[in-house]
């Protein structure tokens, strides 16, 4: 260092780095537009330390913290055939296929991931919210998303766990519990259809779904995670539902996903930037 940098480092201070945390929403297929924002993030130079995600939020997270980049992801989804798992879609399967799969790329527990990571699931006893974050680390994304009918429980710990949406679908919370000082987090199903505006037989089958699954959704599923984010991206996913799997819904929901963090760049950054002059007075006080 020269002697006029030395001179200048005196009187200019370097903006304390923050721990960027990002939560990754449940959806099923919408969770596409995850990785449409990733790529966003990725162009911005944005990094995240913290990554926590419920459902398919879990394991697109687990992927980040393993270092999987959203091209590697994508590559992934295309490996999947679409047809087979299509037909894997009936009452309270097996998720043991689905398990072998999250092996090939997710192989190993919590502890071998370069990043701190946690998932949701959702206790079937208690319906409380359970947060995962030791063990193996496939069955527990698993547990994450065993969304009944479509899937069985997961036995961890003793414990029939189902998907996580239905106590913590959004876990900013987790996030900034687990010393995350600035959280992004993504909200798949910000728009969806009301009961109202669904039809007769829609709503049938869905009181009859309701009847038969093990699990409700709590009242705070999604609002504690917006209370506990800085900045909660909201792609519009209206059009698309959690099974649709065609690559033509998945295209168009990464660039959703995609432009839904483009958008709101400045924002993030904003977010960032208050939090960085917050921890430059409690340094300087």
């Amino acid at each position: 260092m020269t002697i006029w940098e030395k001179f200048r480092a005196l009187f200019v201070r370097k903006k304390p780095s923050v721990v960027l945390g990002l939560a990754l929403g449940s959806g099923g297929a919408k969770g596409m537009a995850h990785l449409g924002a990733l790529k966003a993030f990725a162009e911005e130079g944005l990094r995240f330390s913290v990554i926590t995600g419920t459902s398919i939020g879990s394991v697109v997270g687990a992927l980040l913290a393993k270092g999987y980049s959203w091209a590697d992801m994508t590559s992934v989804v295309d490996s999947v055939d679409r047809n087979a798992f299509a037909k894997n879609l009936r009452p309270f399967a097996d998720l043991a296929p689905i398990e072998a799969f999250l092996e090939q790329y997710l192989e190993g527990d919590f502890a071998s991931l370069p990043l701190p990571f946690a998932c949701c699931a959702t206790d079937g006893e208690s319906n409380e919210s359970v947060v995962i974050s030791e063990g193996k680390l496939a069955r527990a994304l698993t547990a994450s998303c065993a969304i009944p009918p479509f899937f069985r429980g997961v036995e961890i710990g003793g414990r029939k766990l189902y998907d996580g949406a239905f106590s913590d679908a959004i876990p900013a919370d987790v996030c900034r519990a687990m010393g995350a000082e600035v959280v992004i987090g993504i909200d798949l199903s910000a728009y969806v259809r009301q009961d109202s505006e669904k039809g007769r037989v829609e709503r049938l089958v869905g009181s009859v779904v309701g009847a038969i699954t093990p699990v409700k959704t709590l009242k705070d599923a999604k609002t504690r995670g917006y209370r506990a984010a800085d900045v909660m991206l909201r792609p519009n996913l209206f059009d698309f539902r959690a099974t649709s799997i065609d690559r033509a819904a998945a295209d168009a929901m990464f660039e959703i996903g995609y432009s839904e963090a483009k958008s709101r760049m400045e924002e993030i950054r904003a977010a960032i930037a208050d939090a960085q002059k917050k921890k430059s007075r409690r340094r300087a006080g």
